[in-house]
């Protein structure tokens, strides 16, 4: 039974019974009335309750719905930054990566053949091979650094990076390598020459002794 009904009744069933009981007077029929505006009240609070609760809903529907979205962007992005730890084989057997390692071990190589062979032949003086030992210092370190941050690219789990950007950092690092190396060739063909140039002149004062002592 619809609300307004049910209204309509009980305020007919009041009037009747105020009307019909033995003894009633207006007090009566007051409390009737007031007994019907309190159920009337009642029937406001309930539609109030009634669309509150609709709003609620349409409330809590609408944030479970954005943060299920939330969270789902959330999953998808927290597995799309995993996936940035991970490093793929056709990374990891780029060609330059070899070629980056290999031109490590080509400084280490010429650099220490050089320097023994300078140090060994006498040319060179204490203080000229110090500064020749710091700059070899200098070409070695680099490649060293070069060589920690290679291994750091090519290890899972160090550094959020797409192949992309690992390719680059690797081809970034192999012109880097490269030019110490070219850099380091040039310095041991200075050396190199500077090293004949003395040797030729220490050659020539034998030669020059050798006749002076020759002569009576």
């Amino acid at each position: 039974m619809e609300s307004g009904n049910l209204k309509t009744l009980l305020f007919a069933l009041l009037l009747s019974l105020g009307l019909c009981l033995p003894g009633s007077s207006s007090a009566q029929q007051y409390e009737a009335t007031q007994l019907m505006l309190n159920y009337e009240k009642l029937v406001q609070l309930k539609k109030i309750l009634d669309n509150m609760y609709q709003g609620y809903t349409i409330l809590s529907n609408g944030y479970n719905r954005v943060k299920n979205i939330a969270e789902g962007n959330f999953r998808l992005h927290e597995a799309f930054l995993d996936g940035l730890l991970q490093v793929s084989p056709e990374v990891r057997s780029y060609y330059r990566v070899a070629e980056i390692i290999r031109y490590q071990q080509y400084i280490i190589n010429e650099y220490r053949a050089t320097y023994n062979q300078v140090r060994a032949s006498g040319d060179f003086s204490g203080e000229e091979l110090d500064v020749l030992e710091e700059r070899y210092s200098g070409f070695f370190k680099a490649s060293l650094r070069n060589l920690d941050e290679l291994a750091m690219i090519l290890t899972a789990g160090e550094l959020r990076m797409s192949d992309f950007e690992r390719l680059e950092a690797i081809d970034r690092l192999h012109d880097e390598i490269s030019g110490l190396l070219i850099s380091l060739r040039s310095l041991n063909t200075e050396i190199g020459t500077l090293q004949r140039q003395r040797q030729r002149l220490k050659d020539e004062k034998r030669a020059v002794l050798k006749l002076t002592e020759k002569k009576p």
